[in-house]
């Protein structure tokens, strides 16, 4: 359970730094983990922009 977590956790950070392992990613064990982490922190990305635009627009 620990590496799981540790692969979803490292493949977060990947995800909001936005470069991707591919050697984790394709992980037999922990491959899904890390994926569904990444997939996380690109979301996370994609909707901070999505509120620094609509701030801009003045949207609420």
């Amino acid at each position: 359970m620990e590496e799981a977590l540790r692969a979803y956790g490292a493949g977060r950070i990947d995800g909001l730094d936005g470069s991707r392992d591919t050697a984790q990613a394709e992980d037999p064990a922990t491959g899904a983990d890390y994926r569904r982490g990444f997939l996380d922190g690109r979301l996370e990305v994609f909707r901070m922009f999505a509120g620094v635009r609509d701030l801009l627009r003045g949207d609420d």
